[in-house]
């Protein structure tokens, strides 16, 4: 009879129905979600952001005037609703020390010539080490490895440093290798592919690495020196984190020269030897930020836990003055994740708490780098081995250009990528509640934007915990002062927010917890 009830009442209330907000009675609340899903409004949702990305918080930059702002904001509302600090001491904030590091400075020696950087090389990041000196360089021929090609193959780049073309091999027919075909693939766009050349490099124990990139150092190196004559120029990252012991450069077309007059016609593997010297400088000065945590306890397994995240900052203000409200990035998540936490709490106070804990965690420093969801998951408030899963909404009030006319979606990222199970229930919750069509196209592995290691539910799916990642995709507006309230879709944020607490739901309420049945790469 529970069971026929429970699925009557979801078929009744449909999660995409605009309801005044109520407060559900506790014999509602014995069996099912869908009245405290309905106190998720529209109206609810407007009213914070039109608050919450408003020109009195400035843009939201993490460690500015407006970002404190933003955590007041958000730590009253859970104050009102009576949703306890995650901390037993009774603060909301998780402090986050930053520290903004200067664009670096560096000098490079190769064979007793001074090479300067911004002019001979540009690097944007200063290693935990100060100097590196080697009498040799490894030549790695494009510094790929991919399941069709590989530069690595017999070659030891361990302690070496190591210098790549920026490009990826074409056959004898003129066709790409890894492709197979006249199409490129993504090693040719160094924006994409960066990221995977440094860490394959460095997991292969290589302690440098030297790009020769002919088509854009000089747009590099213009890049690099438009940014230190800004007065705000600088990397934030956590304070003391150095970073890895390893270095990365661009080189200019004479440096590579320098190096070997025929390095492009070099077999990969080639070993050169050569006197390098890199020595790095600069200073650092602090920023003070925090995370807001809030927490409901769970009434049967609280010692599991179960985060919903958001990020709480934005971009900030323009250099001509403009503010960049951040309405849908991250205004959007913020406000939504709110909302699920005076549902959940309503919930609670009904008799019908979840079983396991829910965590809601506000983290600061998105835009800086993840930097607010890497300090949490560095310095846990509940363990992460005790945490179940990260829901992870960032940018769910707009509609994707590419969508247009076809609004009721969301892009699903990350869902699959560590437990089947949690891939699995979101399919069916969405099919029992909300109906809403969700579009994978960003969880493919070779996704040229890679949005899954770009939100905070990354730093949760790096240490194992299966992760969902809910996002509209970006627009015209996206990092710009056009991101405005107005422009949000306050219908379709309603229902994109009400799946997450079902989800939410689901998982904080099953009998086990989810399987991790795929290890993190």
């Amino acid at each position: 009879m529970r069971k026929i009830l429970y699925l009557a009442l979801s078929v009744a209330f449909a999660c995409n129905s605009s309801q005044k907000t109520t407060t559900p009675s506790k014999k509602a609340a014995a069996y099912n979600p869908v009245p405290f899903a309905e106190t998720i409004t529209q109206q609810e949702l407007k009213d914070h952001l039109y608050t919450y990305a408003s020109d009195e918080f400035e843009g939201r930059e993490t460690g500015q005037p407006g970002q404190k702002k933003a955590v007041e904001y958000l730590k009253d509302h859970y104050e009102k609703i009576g949703v306890p600090a995650a901390k037993d001491n009774g603060d909301y904030f998780q402090k986050v020390p930053l520290e903004i590091s200067g664009m670096p400075e560096a000098t490079i020696t190769l064979n007793d010539k001074s090479y300067e950087i911004g002019k001979d090389f540009v690097t944007f990041f200063a290693p935990a080490k100060n100097e590196y000196t080697v009498n040799q360089i490894v030549f790695a021929g494009y510094g790929i490895e991919d399941e069709k090609y590989s530069d690595y193959t017999d070659l030891d780049v361990t302690g070496k440093v190591i210098a790549i073309m920026v490009d990826e091999p074409k056959g004898q027919d003129g066709n790409y290798l890894i492709s197979g075909t006249s199409e490129a693939s993504k090693w040719s766009d160094i924006k994409i592919s960066m990221p995977d050349r440094l860490d394959i490099a460095m997991k292969k124990g290589a302690k440098g690495m030297l790009l020769i990139d002919k088509t854009n150092f000089d747009m590099i190196s213009q890049q690099f020196n438009f940014l230190k004559q800004r007065a705000e120029n600088g990397r934030m990252q956590l304070k003391g984190d150095e970073g890895e012991d390893f270095f990365y450069a661009f080189i200019s077309n004479d440096m590579a020269t320098a190096i070997s007059p025929e390095l492009e016609s070099q077999d990969k593997g080639a070993v050169i030897d050569t006197d390098f010297d890199i020595a790095f400088s600069g200073q650092s000065n602090e920023v003070n930020s925090e995370n807001v945590v809030a927490l409901i306890r769970g009434t049967e397994k609280p010692e599991e836990y179960v985060v919903i995240s958001s990020h709480l900052d934005h971009i900030g203000v323009t250099e001509d003055g403009q503010i960049n409200n951040g309405a849908d990035d991250d205004g959007s998540g913020s406000v939504a994740l709110l909302e699920i936490a005076q549902a959940f709490k309503k919930a609670a106070d009904a008799g019908n708490g979840p079983k396991r804990s829910i965590v809601f965690l506000h983290v600061t420093g998105e835009e800086k780098g993840l930097l607010g969801s890497d300090y949490y998951t560095r310095n846990p408030i509940f363990p992460l081995e005790n945490t179940v899963a990260d829901l992870n909404i960032d940018m769910i009030g707009r509609i994707d250009p590419k969508r247009e006319g076809d609004r009721n979606y969301v892009y699903l990222i990350g869902s699959d990528k560590l437990s089947t199970e949690l891939h699995n229930l979101s399919e069916e919750v969405n099919k029992k509640y909300c109906q809403i069509e969700l579009d994978y196209t960003y969880n493919d592995d070779n996704d040229p934007n890679r949005f899954y290691y770009r939100s905070d539910h990354y730093n949760f799916a790096k240490n194992n915990i299966p992760v969902i990642f809910y996002f509209n995709g970006t627009h015209d507006d996206y990092h710009r002062p056009g991101d405005t309230p107005d422009k949000i879709n306050y219908d379709l944020l309603e229902n994109r927010t009400r799946l997450v607490f079902y989800t939410a739901w689901e998982v904080a309420n099953r009998e086990n917890r989810l399987v991790v049945d795929k290890a993190a790469e």
